[in-house]
C-alpha cells in the first residue's frame, strides 16, 4: 500500500528515475514551518525599521517643522521590503539548498525540475512570485489535490515538481572492478562525495544498474557525461588518467555508500552513549 503518488521522470541523460510526490500533507507541514521562520524574520525587521523610521520622521520634523508625506514613504518602503523578504526567503533557500527551504528540509521534501534536475534561480523566483496567487482562496491547495502531478500554479509555470527526498538504496549486486575499490580512499581524501544529493546518487545508481543493457556508444557517451557531472559535484580536481568513466562512477557509488554507512554508525554510537 502506497501513501504517496509515484511519478517516473526521464533525465536529460535518458536515465529513468522514480519519485514519490510530496503530497498536500508534507507540503503543508513545510509551509507551516517556513511561515514561522518568516514571521520571526519579519518581526525583527519591523521592530528595527520602526525605530529607524521613527528617528527619520522626528529628524525631518525637527529640521523642516513638518513630515512632508514622509510617513507615506515609510509605509511604502515597509510594504516593499516585507514583500522582498517574503519572496527572497523562498528564492534564497531553494536556490542555495537546491530545492529545499528550512521547512522542506524538515519535512524531507524537495523541489526538482520536471526532468529530475535540481532547480535554479529562475525556477525558484517564478515559484516564489506566484505563491501569493496560489494562496489566494487556497487555489494552490486545490490544484495540488486535484492534479495528477500535484502541482500548484507556481509549479506549472516554473516547470517543477515537489517530491519526497530520495533515499539511497542498499548496495546493489553489481560487478565492481578492483580499480574502483582501490579508488575509494583517494576519493575520501581528495573529494567531497558528501556533496552529492540523494538524487545525484540515484542517477549514478540507475546507470550502473542498466548499463549492461545499453549499446556500446550510448553507454560510453552517458558514462562520460555522468562522470564529468559527478567530478564537478564532488569538487574533485583530477582523476587518475588510467581510470575509465565507468570505474570512476563505480568508485563514487561505493564511496558514497561507505560514507553513508559511517555516518549511520556514528549516529548509532552517539545515540547509544546518550542512553
Amino acid at each position: 500500500m502506497r501513501f504517496y503518488n509515484r511519478i517516473t521522470l526521464q533525465t536529460p541523460e535518458s536515465v529513468e528515475l522514480e519519485f514519490d510526490l510530496a503530497g498536500i500533507g508534507g507540503r503543508a507541514l513545510a509551509l507551516l514551518i517556513d511561515y514561522h521562520v518568516l514571521a520571526l524574520t519579519l518581526a525583527i525587521f519591523l521592530v528595527v525599521w520602526s525605530f529607524v523610521a521613527g528617528q527619520l520622521v522626528d529628524l525631518r520634523v525637527a529640521m523642516a517643522g513638518r513630515a512632508d508625506n514622509l510617513e507615506g514613504w515609510v509605509f511604502a518602503i515597509t510594504l516593499l521590503v516585507c514583500f522582498a523578504i517574503y519572496v527572497g526567503y523562498f528564492v534564497f533557500f531553494e536556490t542555495l539548498w537546491r530545492g529545499q527551504t528550512p521547512g522542506k528540509r524538515w519535512a524531507k521534501i524537495r523541489v526538482i525540475r520536471d526532468r529530475g534536475q535540481s532547480i535554479g534561480l529562475q525556477q525558484a523566483t517564478l515559484r516564489a512570485l506566484l505563491r501569493p496567487f496560489d494562496e489566494l482562496f487556497f487555489l494552490g491547495a486545490f490544484l495540488i489535490m486535484l492534479g495528477v502531478k500535484e502541482k500548484r500554479l507556481g509549479d506549472w509555470v516554473a516547470g517543477t515538481l515537489v517530491v519526497q527526498e530520495a533515499r539511497p538504496a542498499s548496495k546493489l549486486n553489481l560487478a565492481v572492478s578492483e580499480t574502483a575499490q582501490s579508488l575509494i580512499e583517494y576519493l575520501q581524501t581528495e573529494a567531497e562525495v558528501s556533496q552529492l544529493l540523494p538524487d545525484d546518487f540515484t542517477v549514478i545508481r540507475e546507470y550502473l544498474q542498466r548499463r549492461d543493457g545499453m549499446d556500446g556508444k550510448a553507454r560510453s557517451d552517458l558514462s562520460l557525461k555522468l562522470a564529468k557531472q559527478a567530478k564537478a559535484l564532488i569538487h574533485l580536481d583530477t582523476v587518475p588518467s588510467s581510470i575509465t568513466a565507468d570505474q570512476f562512477l563505480e568508485a563514487v557509488y561505493l564511496t558514497y555508500q561507505k560514507e553513508a554507512e559511517e555516518r549511520k554508525q556514528v549516529r548509532s554510537q552517539s545515540f547509544a552513549s546518550d542512553l
